[in-house]
């Protein structure tokens, strides 16, 4: 990994009723031009359908790495969403996928400061906008997810700009680690209370691996 990139396109969705009979959702996004600003809670502009589970600081921003989407195409065939932005991105970046990156890189992000908070965790909305069934369980399998990022100072990004790695404090926990620490049943709990103290991660994940790990060690 190189420890810059460039921001390829942003993406900025609205809710939809896309699927009768199922909730709507904000997950059909479109590129925009000129900068965007940042906020604590995302991107000017972007909505989410279902604020319980989608958005918030832990999820301001979704990046997904344009270089999965060949990856797909070969697995799956053709598909229109095989492309940047078709899994609902924010962001798209050319090259830095979940190997390059680790739970707490603080980035500079066009003229904000981010940090990655975790990975995704794709729901069925994933699966109905892309038109595989079974998208999600093949997202944890492949830990293709992508990850979001927490804002730590306010400003704007656009297409073009760069991103830039200055601090790098849990370098043994890649987001593709943690994913598939995640997704893993068998994890081991030393593994699983590790991550549950990992102070950068996002709460959300700390709790769940939290409440894994006791489950582990009380039946041990």
């Amino acid at each position: 990994m190189t420890d810059r990139t460039t921001v390829t396109v942003i993406y900025l969705g609205r809710v939809e009723a896309r699927w009768p009979g199922k909730p709507p959702s904000a997950i059909g996004k479109r590129a925009v031009d000129g900068p965007v600003a940042l906020g604590a809670t995302g991107l000017d502009g972007d909505a989410q359908a279902d604020l319980r589970v989608h958005g918030g600081e832990g999820k301001a921003v979704h990046v997904y790495p344009a270089a999965h989407y060949p990856a797909w195409e070969a697995d799956l065939g053709p598909n229109p969403r095989f492309a940047p932005g078709g899994f609902g991105e924010n962001v798209s970046l050319p090259d830095w996928t979940e190997e390059d990156v680790c739970i707490g890189d603080v980035l500079r992000f066009g003229t904000a400061t981010v940090a990655i908070s975790q990975g995704r965790q794709p729901c069925w909305k994933l699966a109905a906008h892309v038109g595989v069934e079974d998208m999600v369980l093949r997202v944890r399998e492949t830990l293709r997810t992508g990850w979001y990022l927490r804002v730590i100072e306010p400003g704007a990004v656009a297409a073009g700009d760069e991103v830039s790695l200055l601090e790098r404090p849990h370098g043994d926990w890649s987001v593709r680690r943690a994913a598939a620490a995640l997704f893993d049943p068998g994890a081991e709990r030393a593994v699983l209370a590790e991550l549950a103290g990992l102070a950068d991660l996002d709460p959300t994940w700390r709790k769940l691996f939290a409440e894994r790990a006791q489950r582990a060690e009380a039946g041990a």
